[in-house]
């Protein structure tokens, strides 16, 4: 698999709709789908993000902004209910996509993972990636949000 490559499994298949859980609203079609777990691979090369529930919950109480990005496939859902209340409290953007395998791919770990929250750090070094990772990240933002209203 290549550096941008992401899996197959971001598209919606019915199997895929079958394995989701009730409360995975606002899911990410194919293409934004494909876009956010782009923007989760590139916001990991830098360390813009935190991964799993514990962190990412730390992160939304302690007032960081993001996108908070969630697998729609997670088995029990309660683990994730109470992220998408603390995320529309904090500002943040939320978004389900529909596998954890490919959304822990593209966090560049080797285990699934349920929530990922991805940020845009105005501490870091300016360069030419953290500049496209910052208009990738500013797009995608505003179209989740759009999605949300």
């Amino acid at each position: 698999m290549k550096d941008g490559d992401l899996p197959e499994t971001t598209t919606l298949d019915s199997s895929l709709l079958d394995a989701l859980s009730p409360i995975a609203h606002p899911l990410a079609d194919k293409k934004l789908g494909k876009r956010v777990l782009r923007t989760v691979k590139k916001g990991s090369k830098h360390r813009f993000i935190r991964r799993g529930v514990k962190e990412v919950v730390k992160a939304l109480r302690k007032g960081d902004k993001g996108l908070v990005v969630m697998a729609g496939d997670i088995s029990p859902m309660d683990v994730l209910t109470h992220i998408p209340l603390l995320a529309e409290e904090n500002g943040s953007g939320y978004v389900f996509v529909t596998s954890k395998e490919s959304l822990g791919l593209a966090s560049s770990t080797k285990r699934p993972t349920s929530c990922v929250m991805i940020s845009n750090s105005s501490a870091a070094k300016i360069k030419e990636e953290v500049e496209e990772y910052a208009t990738s990240y500013q797009e995608v933002l505003q179209e989740v949000l759009q999605l949300v209203s």
